[in-house]
């Protein structure tokens, strides 16, 4: 974590500076390559809670998401204004360079917090009753004996479990990412909606993922289970992404945007606590590390999918990407039925 922070720093440093295509682009590489630190929170996380309280914990990195997709736009549209340029003397060509020091200083800041505030989970030299000394493994993931791991049964009972909810990750990221192309060009040619309004219905869905994921989702899983809440909210995401096209105002779409909001706010945590509860202890960062890359394949592809799409009809992007995410939703049920098998035979 400690070095994935560091580097999102000096990424975010040379994008500030960035003038040309090739640096912007060597900033954002550099910063895919330093794109751990989401794992190792995960990773972190999944330590320091029960089985009970994982999935509150992984709410609480939703909702630390929430509130930079909240606040993150409108701060850089702040920094990015005329007057706050002319006030620095920033050229013209170096526009981004505010919002690219202030985002290299938070990242800087965190790596701070990290060396600091963070105390290792796992003590090196310490008893052997305490630590297992095979809980740590060397392996990569490009090693057969990984994927013999992500493949093998579990203590459960069950093989396929966690393959499953590696797909379901890249389908989750895949259908968000279609989004963020298709969506604002929705609400442009077909609304009539300014592209700054855009930026406040992307916020508005931020509001409902810190509400959610910040406290409600640890209600509703303690009553009842996480299997049922990532059931609903792959429902929920289903019905959002479906109905968009289908919204003929602003005020329609605000409503439209509800259920895919708090679709996406109860799937991402517990699906991430899922996968670091199915995963082998021994290799749980190499899991959570496995998922995030599988995620950030699906926002890479998600945007060109969304734009293609949109290209052919504006309502194509959101009710194909809608009958892509019913397979989640068919992931959903087989986990809950697994869930209530295992009940059962206990």
């Amino acid at each position: 974590m400690l070095i994935s922070t560091l580097g999102a720093s000096i990424a975010y440093l040379i994008f500030g500076f960035a003038n040309s295509i090739l640096i912007l682009f060597i900033s954002r590489l550099f910063a895919g390559v330093m794109g751990g630190n989401i794992s190792a929170a995960q990773a972190y996380v999944a330590d320091v809670t029960s089985h009970e309280d994982r999935a509150k914990g992984m709410g609480l990195i939703g909702a630390a998401f929430g509130i930079g997709f909240l606040f993150g736009p409108a701060i850089a549209s702040v920094l990015i204004h005329p007057k706050f340029m002319s006030f620095f003397n920033i050229p013209e060509n170096y526009k981004f360079l505010i919002p690219g020091l202030f985002a290299s200083a938070l990242s800087l800041i965190s790596f701070f917090f990290v060396l600091f505030k963070l105390p290792e989970t796992v003590k090196k030299g310490a008893p052997s009753e305490e630590v297992d000394p095979e809980r740590i493994s060397k392996s990569s993931i490009f090693s057969k004996s990984f994927w013999v791991s992500i493949l093998a049964e579990k203590p459960s009972g069950t093989r396929y479990i966690l393959p499953i909810l590696i797909g379901c990750i890249f389908l989750f990221s895949f259908g968000q990412a279609s989004l963020y192309s298709s969506f604002p060009l929705f609400c442009k040619f077909q609304l009539e909606i300014p592209v700054e309004k855009v930026g406040l219905l992307f916020a508005f869905m931020g509001l409902i993922a810190i509400f959610v994921q910040g406290g409600l989702i640890r209600i509703l899983v303690k009553k009842y289970s996480e299997e049922p809440v990532f059931l609903t909210g792959s429902v929920l995401m289903v019905i959002g992404f479906a109905l968009i096209p289908c919204a003929q105002s602003r005020n329609q779409l605000l409503l439209v945007l509800v259920p895919l909001a708090l679709g996406g706010s109860l799937t991402a945590p517990t699906l991430t606590s899922f996968i670091s509860k199915e995963a082998d202890p021994k290799r749980l960062g190499q899991a959570m590390g496995t998922s995030q890359g599988v995620s950030a394949l699906g926002r890479a592809l998600g945007p060109t999918w969304g734009g293609i799409l949109y290209g052919m009809s504006f309502f194509l992007p959101f009710i194909v990407t809608s009958g892509i995410i019913v397979l989640t939703v068919v992931a959903g049920i087989v986990i809950w039925n697994n869930h209530r098998s295992k009940q059962t035979s206990l």
